[in-house]
């Protein structure tokens, strides 16, 4: 079950919310207006999933014993966006080990790699398979395990929709397949194949994920119920954004969940709701939603009660706001620039463009000329919000995180952190659509090694920096205020930009 803390009477809000849960949980495609409907009628699958997806649980059985059959003690999820974060909350909250490969950064690819492959079993987690990051990651470890002379038949587990390309190929190589619904969209997946199939395979009960979401899910359409009455609340001006803080919660990692949910199904048409992951239980700047007892503003209740509130919640924000929350086609915009940018590389070679500022550590690069990194900061238009957008390693790069909280400080804005390329698949949707109201810091490294890419003309690295100059294209493109920080040394210049920061 769900309970809130702190959601106030919205009660004429509440009234337009009750008058559809009814027509949500029937799952009627027409509710977000005639332009979604087509959209909506193959996207609703998640409303019963606490239920349909009790069918795999066989499945998943047979896999798992499948699987320890094999000795499998490292288990490898390729992923992006909600088909990766998911089932890293899964883990967090049961204390299991999954390594989420989510990157085409090179070094977090290789660290994913150092194990014993000879006893890892690697999922991959694709709708279509076309999905270049997760295609690329699949192609890279399919040739280790080929280099090792190891059976891929005996490592991997693909998670896809029937019929997929990545279906058919995966079967042609003799893998094992597990089928999802096709009519769940990535970020709606927590309770399909996409979030299931990792948790069984580490160990988790997912049946327990399921029994707690199916008993969550039969109170949504009572009047007045816990999804009405936070939708309402996301709706007002106020919380246009709003923080999650999950530390010390049982739920750890759900914060980034909620984000990529809430941020691509809303972010567009120039409206949304944009959630900021937080270190702190409290803001000067919105308000903060916590996952424990002692938060003025919180959300109790299990992981799988917890998935569905929120997918629920998404959806009937959605409504409020008129907005389609299953598309998101300024994710599909910046995949277009990025392929743009590859085959112009291939063809003529990579084009290196002059910094506006060059230091022994960093380049910066800007439509202005200043003097230092703090000035390019402190002068970085930002009528709302700021994003910082850093294509790292996220595992081992982590003392970028703490720039977050010192910006947002120091800039008086709400100020999200987005890990690259993982962002794009979340909050990235919400930057090009949602209200045009953001400043933009990308951070962008040279890679230590070139590592090739199985079947392609260029590397993991090359693909990273396309996806951010993609991603640069399409916010420069609308007017937005954006700068690079290339960082020529990643260590040092991840100094670099922390002492400029705290100068700002």
């Amino acid at each position: 079950m769900i309970t809130l803390h702190g959601c106030d009477e919205r009660k004429s809000t509440w009234d337009r919310l009750n008058a559809i849960t009814s027509r949500l949980a029937a799952k009627d495609p027409t509710l977000w207006g005639e332009a979604a409907r087509d959209e909506a009628a193959i996207r609703l699958g998640w409303v019963d999933l606490p239920d349909r997806s009790r069918d795999l649980l066989p499945i998943l059985d047979a896999l798992s014993a499948w699987s320890r059959e094999m000795g499998h003690t490292n288990v490898i999820l390729c992923g992006m966006g909600g088909s990766s974060l998911a089932p890293e909350v899964i883990a967090a909250t049961y204390q299991k080990s999954l390594t989420v490969l989510d990157s085409t950064d090179p070094s977090q690819i290789e660290l994913a790699a150092d194990v014993d492959l000879t006893k890892s079993c690697i999922i991959v987690g694709s709708k279509s398979g076309s999905t270049i990051e997760t295609a690329s990651q699949k192609s890279y470890f399919y040739q280790r395990l080929t280099d090792l002379g190891l059976d891929p038949k005996n490592h991997f587990v693909i998670v896809t929709d029937p019929h997929s390309p990545l279906d058919a190929k995966s079967r042609e190589e003799g893998l094992k397949v597990v089928n999802a619904d096709p009519n769940v969209g990535g970020r709606f997946s927590a309770l399909s194949a996409y979030g299931l199939t990792p948790a069984a395979l580490i160990g988790v009960d997912v049946s327990v994920l399921l029994d707690d979401a199916h008993d969550a899910a039969a109170t949504f359409t009572e009047v007045d119920s816990v999804v009405v009455r936070m939708a309402a609340l996301l709706s007002e001006k106020g919380y246009a954004f709003t923080g999650f803080y999950d530390r010390g919660s049982h739920v750890p990692g759900i914060a980034d969940w909620i984000e990529q949910l809430i941020a691509e199904s809303t972010g567009k048409d120039g409206k949304g709701v944009l959630p900021v992951v937080v270190e702190t239980p409290s803001s000067e700047l919105y308000p903060v939603i916590g996952f424990t007892q002692e938060h003025t503003l919180a959300v109790l209740g299990p992981l799988g009660a917890q998935f569905i509130f929120w997918e629920w919640v998404t959806a009937l924000l959605s409504y409020l706001l008129n907005v389609d929350p299953f598309n998101q086609p300024n994710v599909t915009e910046s995949k277009d620039r990025t392929h743009a940018l590859l085959q112009s590389w291939s063809q003529e070679g990579i084009v290196r463009h002059k910094p506006s500022l060059s230091t022994e550590f960093i380049e910066v690069f800007a439509s202005s000329t200043l003097n230092s990194l703090a000035e390019y900061l402190r002068a970085l238009s930002a009528p709302e919000y700021i994003a910082i957008m850093a294509y790292v390693n996220r595992i081992s790069d982590t003392a970028l995180g703490e720039i977050r909280a010192v910006i947002e400080r120091k800039r008086n804005r709400p100020t999200t952190f987005g890990w690259g390329p993982r962002f794009l698949h979340s909050t990235g949707q919400f930057h090009k659509g949602g209200p045009a109201t953001g400043g933009f810091i990308q951070i962008t490294t040279e890679s230590e090694n070139a590592l090739p890419i199985p079947g392609k003309d260029f590397g993991f690295e090359t693909l990273l920096m396309a996806q951010a100059l993609g991603d640069n294209q399409a916010l420069s493109s609308r007017g937005l205020p954006v700068i690079r920080i290339h960082l020529k040394n990643r260590n040092a210049g991840i100094a670099e930009l922390i002492k400029a920061v705290k100068e700002i």
